[in-house]
Protein backbone atom coordinates (compact mmCIF):
# COMPACT_ATOMS: atom_id res chain seq x y z
CA UNK A 1 0.00 0.00 0.00
CA UNK A 2 1.49 3.52 -0.86
CA UNK A 3 1.88 6.07 1.71
CA UNK A 4 -0.16 9.42 1.29
CA UNK A 5 1.37 12.41 2.77
CA UNK A 6 -0.84 14.42 5.28
CA UNK A 7 1.30 17.88 4.53
CA UNK A 8 -1.10 18.86 1.49
CA UNK A 9 -4.47 18.57 3.31
CA UNK A 10 -2.85 19.90 6.14
CA UNK A 11 -1.43 22.75 4.29
CA UNK A 12 -4.62 23.98 2.77
CA UNK A 13 -6.76 23.60 5.92
CA UNK A 14 -3.70 25.90 7.75
CA UNK A 15 -4.05 28.04 4.58
CA UNK A 16 -7.58 28.39 4.39
CA UNK A 17 -7.77 29.10 8.55
CA UNK A 18 -5.89 31.71 8.18
CA UNK A 19 -7.89 33.49 5.29
CA UNK A 20 -5.23 33.60 2.60
CA UNK A 21 -4.71 32.75 -1.03
CA UNK A 22 -2.40 30.48 -2.83
CA UNK A 23 -0.46 33.59 -4.29
CA UNK A 24 -0.82 35.21 -1.25
CA UNK A 25 1.25 32.45 0.81
CA UNK A 26 3.41 32.31 -1.95
CA UNK A 27 4.74 35.72 -1.84
CA UNK A 28 4.67 35.48 1.37
CA UNK A 29 7.56 32.87 1.64
CA UNK A 30 9.45 34.54 -1.44
CA UNK A 31 8.37 33.12 -4.37
CA UNK A 32 7.68 35.24 -7.17
CA UNK A 33 3.83 36.69 -7.80
CA UNK A 34 4.17 34.92 -11.66
CA UNK A 35 4.60 31.21 -9.89
CA UNK A 36 2.95 31.36 -6.39
CA UNK A 37 -0.45 30.18 -6.94
CA UNK A 38 0.45 27.33 -9.45
CA UNK A 39 3.33 26.12 -6.98
CA UNK A 40 1.01 26.66 -3.86
CA UNK A 41 -1.23 24.78 -5.77
CA UNK A 42 0.77 21.81 -6.69
CA UNK A 43 2.20 21.69 -2.98
CA UNK A 44 -1.94 21.51 -1.81
CA UNK A 45 -2.43 18.56 -4.46
CA UNK A 46 0.36 16.41 -3.39
CA UNK A 47 2.00 16.52 -6.73
CA UNK A 48 5.05 17.88 -4.94
CA UNK A 49 6.58 18.41 -1.46
CA UNK A 50 8.61 21.76 -0.86
CA UNK A 51 12.17 20.67 1.21
CA UNK A 52 12.20 21.01 4.78
CA UNK A 53 13.22 24.68 4.89
CA UNK A 54 10.02 25.63 2.61
CA UNK A 55 7.75 23.76 4.57
CA UNK A 56 9.19 25.27 7.60
CA UNK A 57 8.66 28.70 5.76
CA UNK A 58 5.49 27.84 4.89
CA UNK A 59 4.77 27.04 8.30
CA UNK A 60 5.68 30.35 9.84
CA UNK A 61 3.60 32.19 7.68
CA UNK A 62 0.43 30.21 8.53
CA UNK A 63 1.26 30.32 12.36
CA UNK A 64 1.80 26.75 12.88
CA UNK A 65 4.37 24.49 13.81
CA UNK A 66 5.89 22.63 10.97
CA UNK A 67 5.45 19.08 12.76
CA UNK A 68 1.95 19.86 12.26
CA UNK A 69 2.03 19.58 8.49
CA UNK A 70 3.53 16.55 8.63
CA UNK A 71 2.21 14.79 11.85
CA UNK A 72 0.00 11.10 10.00
CA UNK A 73 -2.15 11.27 13.29
CA UNK A 74 -5.23 13.72 13.63
CA UNK A 75 -5.28 13.77 17.33
CA UNK A 76 -1.50 14.30 17.74
CA UNK A 77 -1.78 16.55 15.04
CA UNK A 78 -4.25 18.86 17.10
CA UNK A 79 -2.18 18.19 19.76
CA UNK A 80 0.67 19.43 18.62
CA UNK A 81 -1.57 22.31 17.20
CA UNK A 82 -2.82 23.26 20.50
CA UNK A 83 0.82 22.62 22.44
CA UNK A 84 2.08 25.16 20.12
CA UNK A 85 -0.65 28.08 21.10
CA UNK A 86 -0.09 27.46 24.72
CA UNK A 87 2.07 30.04 26.67
CA UNK A 88 5.73 29.07 27.64
CA UNK A 89 4.92 28.78 30.98
CA UNK A 90 1.91 26.44 29.93
CA UNK A 91 3.92 24.37 27.63
CA UNK A 92 6.41 23.50 30.57
CA UNK A 93 3.42 22.42 33.03
CA UNK A 94 1.74 20.57 30.91
CA UNK A 95 5.43 18.82 29.92
CA UNK A 96 5.89 17.98 33.24
CA UNK A 97 2.56 16.70 33.86
CA UNK A 98 2.74 14.39 31.04
CA UNK A 99 6.48 12.97 32.05
CA UNK A 100 4.85 12.38 35.65
CA UNK A 101 1.82 10.43 34.02
CA UNK A 102 4.63 8.11 31.94
CA UNK A 103 6.38 7.62 34.79
CA UNK A 104 3.82 6.27 36.99
CA UNK A 105 2.58 4.41 34.35
CA UNK A 106 5.87 2.97 33.60
CA UNK A 107 5.87 2.00 37.81
CA UNK A 108 2.01 -0.04 37.27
Amino acid sequence: MAYESCFPSRLKAARKKKAISQTELGRRIGLDSQSASARMNNYEKGRHQPDFNMAKNIAEQLDVPVAYLYCECDEMAELILTFYKLASDQRKRILLEVLELQDTNQQN
